[in-house]
């Protein structure tokens, strides 16, 4: 229950309508146990019958194209727990995994994938008007790398 408050931004009334609406209407008891719960930007939803259902919201199926593409950005370990993240940095699903969250890294601040430089870091020394290139030239990364960091800390 935490971890869904804390970290994925659900509130208790939603985790309660989710809860009922899970017994009540689908017949699943222990819902917060269940391998088919997922939950997405404080939004739950149950992997049901290849189709992703909002559970809060009596039941909306969700846009699991939009959905999938999202998890196809993490890794996960053996243990099927997330390990690394690859943000999206602009509305293409093709985008390189420029950018990258991981724990191990940086204690979890987000990095140039490839080189594991803080993206906050480049962000800085292009906001003090340092060229792209030189910026890339002294990291040793492409000019599109840089571009990518500075991207994401707009973004963040």
């Amino acid at each position: 229950m935490r971890a869904l408050r804390t970290e994925h931004g659900v509130t208790i009334r939603a985790v309660r309508e989710a809860l009922d609406y899970a017994e009540r209407t689908l017949r699943i008891e222990r819902l917060l146990l269940s391998k088919e719960l997922r939950t997405d930007a404080g939004k739950l939803f149950l992997d049901k019958y290849g189709q992703l259902i909002e559970l809060p919201t009596a039941g909306q199926l969700a846009m699991r194209l939009v959905f999938e593409e999202h998890l196809k950005r993490v890794e996960w370990d053996e243990w099927k727990f997330p390990v690394r993240l690859y943000p999206f940095v602009s509305a293409d699903s093709r985008a390189p995994r420029t950018i990258a969250i991981d724990p191990k890294v940086a204690f979890g601040r987000p990095v140039v994938a490839r080189a594991g430089i803080s993206t906050a870091a480049i962000a800085g020394r292009i906001d003090a008007k340092e060229p792209a290139a030189e910026v890339a030239a002294d990291f040793d990364l492409t000019v599109e790398e840089v571009e990518q960091a500075v991207l994401y800390e707009r973004a963040a």
